[in-house]
């Protein structure tokens, strides 16, 4: 049920950003807000800012009853650029083509640009994002954009002076990376190979022409435009592979505006009320400066509302990327965060903050983070801004994104999964032995897989190997407290794996040893035990000095289990 911006309610970036999609459109009208990326790679997680945060604007409107449409435009009439590590040499050939036109070197999709179109697909849908999705290479292809684009080159010359003013100005990545840093550096490679570097520098008009054709022969744009009659609308250009040809621009649709025109063109003609751009487009002299002023000059709308957003790293990757390009995507994220959980990393932050999702140990902390977050959630008296981008993570306008019928903590999950080798058998057996009752596994989903996920994308030296057989040298050099805590603990513990039961053996040893009961607070001298004990656990159960939690392995591994590696 939409729920209309109340009278202090907390306010966010989400808001503001609805707020002036509204004012930009008129009050009572409906909406357009948009985004667009090129199918050039992998759509990775620093592409996915772009997708979210322009879905968040719109669920807002959504949620307030505002008729809103999330446009995305799909980039796939771009060159393609460069030949990427992993791909056979001989795909050079298509360089200069449509991305649409390139063959899918997998041969799994009917062209490159569907290969890594239809990945992300699957994970926006998987996070809740409802938007219109359109076809650059089908618009320019069937017609659509004609009379923009005769309007464009009519006003060329005068585009032309504009774009001049521009040209010295530098694109340059706004950051709080800290310099030398590996987001700072993976933010210089996303700039190099942004189309925001891209500048027709030439140094005639011709050269500089607003629209470029792909040749009808090779089907390139290896091409160079040597005339154009602005009363037949005949643009002639010769191509490097030899060929030399003629398009009406009235009639024929064989190529596109150049990207910093055609941006702008493409706000003028859905009436986009607000586009978010990344710091590589939105820095001054860049795409997004040039088409405010092009959009209002030539194309006759006023700028849309928007704001630039910071660069996305990752780090901890190891096995999480399984995408051509090395880099991890919306779907290989989902495999180990819930998509409530990745929503919330995206409209937690200031969007010009930069930050890095980071797929090692910090993934037990966030879900830490996210369940005490989901506990004050509970209480509206406890409603703010840090609630609210909860909410907006945790569901969309028409309903909440799945979560697990049971709630287990990802650290008791992960833990479980990893001493137990991923049985999901097992692990519901050892779930409920921890006191989390459910009927069946799927009770445990979606958190319970990316558990398991994660941990088996563990290098070796972070997973838990749990022994085969005792340590008999180990067991045969033990010292005269480990001897006698050994003894305290197998004779204490229970015979049914009950975590509480064994949480306060595991902790009490120690204080029985001192003369101490299980109830009384431990001294310093029995803290010091303890740790040493807990090591000694270690040592003879999984052969490290430290692992999951030690009660959590206690049960996971079973009464029987513990007392065989221990001797007994």
């Amino acid at each position: 049920m939409a729920r209309g911006r109340q009278q202090g309610d907390p306010v966010d970036w989400v808001t503001r950003a609805a707020d002036d999609a509204v004012r930009h459109a008129g009050e009572g009208k409906p909406v357009t807000v948009s985004s667009g990326a090129s199918p050039s790679g992998p759509v990775h997680l620093g592409n996915l800012r772009e997708f979210l945060t322009t879905h968040f604007v719109a669920d807002e409107l959504r949620r307030r009853g505002i008729e809103v449409r999330h446009l995305h435009v799909w980039d796939d009439y771009d060159r393609f650029r460069k030949v990427p590590a992993g791909v056979p040499a001989e795909w050079s050939e298509h360089i200069g083509r449509p991305l649409t036109a390139v063959p899918d070197p997998w041969d799994c999709h009917d062209s490159w640009a569907t290969h890594f179109k239809a990945p992300l697909q699957q994970a926006l849908s998987d996070l809740g994002v409802e938007m219109e999705e359109i076809s650059q290479t089908e618009l320019y292809g069937n017609g659509t954009y004609r009379d923009d684009v005769l309007r464009a080159v009519r006003a060329r010359h005068e585009i032309d002076a504009v774009l001049a003013r521009y040209r010295t100005k530098k694109p340059a990545a706004a950051t709080d990376a800290e310099p030398g840093s590996e987001l700072e550096s993976q933010e210089a490679a996303a700039l190099a190979d942004s189309v925001a570097a891209d500048e027709e520098t030439g140094t005639t008009e011709l050269a500089r022409f607003p629209f470029k054709p792909y040749c009808r022969d090779c089907g390139r744009d290896t091409v160079t435009i040597t005339s154009y009659d602005d009363e037949t609308t005949d643009l002639a250009y010769t191509c490097e592979c030899g060929g030399s040809f003629v398009t009406n621009l009235a009639t024929q649709d064989e190529g596109k505006l150049v990207w910093k025109v055609d941006w702008p063109m493409r706000w003028a003609h859905y009436h986009v009320d607000f586009e978010a751009a990344g710091a590589d487009h939105a820095t001054p002299g860049s795409s997004f400066t040039v088409g405010h002023e092009l959009v209002e000059r030539f194309f006759d709308m006023p700028r849309p509302a928007w704001f630039g957003y910071g660069f996305v790293g990752f780090a901890g990757v190891q096995k999480m990327s399984s995408s051509a390009g090395g880099v991890p995507t919306a779907i290989d994220a989902l495999e180990v965060l819930e998509a409530p959980i990745l929503r919330w990393l995206y409209v937690r932050r200031a969007p010009k903050q930069t930050f890095t999702v980071d797929f090692g140990p910090e993934v037990v902390r966030l879900y830490d983070e996210w369940d005490a977050l989901a506990r004050k959630a509970a209480d509206p008296a406890k409603r703010d801004g840090a609630v609210l981008a909860w909410e907006r993570a945790a569901r969309v306008a028409s309903g909440p994104l799945p979560t697990s019928k049971v709630a287990v903590p990802f650290r008791t999950l992960s833990s479980v999964a990893d001493v137990t080798a991923g049985s999901s058998e097992l692990i519901s057996r050892v779930i409920d032995d921890l006191g989390f009752e459910h009927d069946s596994v799927e009770d445990l989903q979606p958190r319970l897989g990316r558990a398991m996920s994660w941990t088996a994308s563990l290098p070796e030296d972070q997973r838990t190997t749990v022994r085969e057989s005792p340590d008999t040298e180990r067991l045969a050099s033990l010292g005269e407290d480990e001897e006698l805590w050994l003894r305290i603990f197998l004779d204490r513990l229970p015979e049914e794996a009950d975590l509480d039961a064994v949480t306060s053996v595991v902790y009490g040893v120690p204080k029985v040893a001192r003369g101490l009961g299980f109830e009384d607070a431990p001294t310093d001298q029995v803290k010091a035990d303890q740790k040493d004990f807990f090591r000694l656990l270690y040592n003879l159960l999984v052969s490290a000095d430290r692992g999951p939690r030690l009660p959590t392995l206690i049960v996971a591994l079973g009464p029987t289990e513990v007392r065989r590696l221990l001797g007994a």
